[in-house]
């Protein structure tokens, strides 16, 4: 079927009606009047024809609401550009057998949750031997010395255990997020390694529910991976460009 991808809007029940959902708390106490407070916020979005399908009293002045709308503007797909991280991907074994090929000697990583972070499910998704959805973590792989250093690290441990390791690459995962909490902890840790005159000396990697490449590019990072992402992916990435950088490709 053919489409207009120069004006692409949600649907529903039919292609291009529009329809969305949403859903808020206002602090308001339950009534019509949150109800009607509600709909005309989501009309102020430029949504039309809003219905609360349903609102839950909170307690304390609360209500929680669920609606249905309409979008009436379209995006141009034709025109979006996002960067994405450039790799080929390679398995498990093809990792392994490009390190030997082209570095002969074992890549140093260093993974961690820096800052006040104590969430490691994405390091260690990442790290972990046991790995995460079928994949082996880079603790598995032989020509790769992988150190989870788990959560809570400091950015200027983190530092100093780069160099006590002598690491090709570091990768830090930030999964809480409240007040940009994430943003914070990365630009410290490129701003401290720019300080010291280190930025250029490990590849940077971030991740995270908040990641995406882009964000990792405008922070200073070298890449950044979202949910989901899976160590073959994340190694196939750093692998490549370290050789590249090295000349070795």
């Amino acid at each position: 079927m053919s489409r207009d991808c120069s004006k692409i809007r949600p649907y529903g029940d039919t292609l291009d009606d529009g329809a969305v959902q949403l859903s808020f708390s206002l602090p308001l106490p339950y009534g019509e009047e949150a109800r009607e407070a509600a709909k005309q916020l989501v009309g102020k979005m430029g949504l039309v024809e809003p219905l609360v399908y349903h609102m839950k009293d909170l307690g304390e002045g609360y209500t929680y609401f669920i609606l249905y709308a309409s979008c009436t503007h379209t995006v141009d797909f034709t025109k979006i550009h996002v960067p994405k991280v450039e790799s080929s991907k390679l398995s498990f074994e093809e990792i392994n057998d490009f390190i030997r090929t082209h570095f002969k000697r074992k890549l140093v990583v260093l993974g961690a949750c820096t800052g006040t972070d104590a969430h490691t499910v994405g390091i260690d998704a990442i790290m972990n031997m046991k790995g995460y959805h079928g994949e082996y973590g880079l603790e598995r792989y032989p020509e790769i010395d992988a150190y989870n250093l788990g959560s809570q690290i400091e950015n200027e441990d983190l530092i100093e255990k780069a160099m006590e390791y002598d690491a090709d690459v570091l990768l830090v995962s930030q999964v809480v997020t409240q007040k940009e909490v994430h943003v914070t902890n990365l630009t410290e840790l490129v701003e401290l390694l720019e300080a010291e005159g280190l930025r250029d000396r490990f590849l940077l990697i971030c991740g995270g529910p908040r990641i995406h490449h882009e964000l990792a590019l405008e922070l200073g990072y070298d890449a950044g991976f979202g949910s989901g992402t899976l160590a073959p992916e994340v190694a196939s990435y750093f692998t490549q460009e370290l050789a590249r950088r090295q000349g070795l490709v």
